[in-house]
């Protein structure tokens, strides 16, 4: 099912209007003005998707890292490429085959036949929000070359670590449909993934919206034509995520995320629930979450809301489970009913 997390409500009109992009944002509601403002203008290129813009800006506020999961053609790739845009971040794509080497991701040391020495070149993986697309398509050597890169914000090569740019953020797109010719992704780089959202095929009426800009003469390869511009600086994220790391949470909040992710591994479906590395990320998830609805604390709502794509891609259900059609989903919709929740 697709994501459809509420939108926190923007600023008023007047307000949008006197903050501008070019200046850092010196308060928590200018700074949240700002990303309402990324979503409006990611959706002049995007219809329909509102709560993956939504998850990939919880993603950028946390220093996560996100996997899109849908079939072609609901755009994933113009959603990335738009949230980049609307940012002012560089980004770059790699479509992930069997013949990729970790080399092309990473980088590699080339010979320059004028100097005589060997050089680095960067890899794509330099760059603010990388595009790995159809991640699955290539093999576990090549995939376990993002590891590094996702988990420590840097790349080794011939024994030197170079430093990747900051904010860094990964989106790996999978199809959910097609598994022949992939590869299981390791359970190690799929805990790396702070979420795992779903596109699915958009209602009637958002296709129909959909075909109506195509047929005004929207062009997906210009997104300044479509008129997104940036409204937000790395200088600006690089606040929000300060913001969002002093956000508090009361002990009986904690002790609630650990009872619904030891409330997984107890699940008589589940052969592996979520690590105690899954309970961390679900704490920076709500707390981006929470901060960008206004809270300096997080609640037992804000936890809930982020439960689902912070836990479904941490989940191995048994085989048996699987031949009689349980999903992932409905076993965490099940925890959140079961547990307790905290007053």
């Amino acid at each position: 099912m697709t994501e459809t997390y509420p939108v926190p409500e923007p600023m008023s009109a007047p307000a949008q209007a006197q903050a501008p992009a070019s200046a850092p944002a010196s308060t928590n509601d200018e700074l949240r003005l700002a990303l309402s403002r990324v979503r409006t203008e990611v959706g002049k290129a995007v219809v329909g998707q509102d709560g993956a813009v939504t998850g990939l800006l919880v993603a950028l506020l946390a220093r996560g890292h996100v996997l899109l999961e849908g079939v072609p053609g609901v755009a994933k790739t113009l959603l990335v490429r738009s949230l980049a845009s609307a940012l002012s971040l560089d980004t770059k794509r790699v479509q992930f085959t069997p013949d990729l080497m970790p080399g092309d991701v990473t980088g590699s040391l080339v010979y320059d036949g004028r100097s005589g020495e060997f050089e680095f070149r960067e890899g794509p993986v330099f760059t603010n929000i990388l595009l790995a697309d159809e991640i699955n398509r290539t093999p576990p050597k090549t995939q376990s070359a993002l590891l590094e890169a996702m988990e420590e914000r840097q790349v080794s090569v011939d024994g030197v670590s170079r430093q990747l740019p900051d904010p860094f953020l990964v989106a790996a797109t999978m199809n959910p449909i097609e598994y022949e010719g992939t590869y299981m992704l390791p359970e190690a780089q799929l805990d790396r993934f702070l979420l795992k959202l779903t596109l699915d095929i958009p209602e009637r009426d958002v296709e129909i919206a959909v075909l109506a800009r195509h047929a005004a003469g929207f062009n997906p390869r210009d997104l300044g034509g479509a008129g997104v511009t940036a409204v937000l600086g790395a200088a600006q994220l690089h606040e929000a995520q300060a913001a969002v790391a002093r956000v508090g949470a009361t002990v009986d909040v904690l002790a609630y995320a650990v009872d619904l992710a030891r409330a997984t591994r107890q699940s008589p479906s589940v052969k592996l629930g979520v690590s105690p590395r899954g309970s961390t990320a679900l704490l920076a998830a709500a707390k981006a979450w929470a901060w960008l609805n206004g809270f300096e604390r997080i609640t037992p709502d804000h936890v809930q809301a982020m439960v689902l794509p912070v836990f479904r891609h941490r989940i191995q259900l048994r085989p048996e489970a699987e031949l009689e059609g349980v999903s992932v989903d409905s076993i965490l919709r099940g925890v959140l009913s079961q547990v307790q929740v905290p007053i």
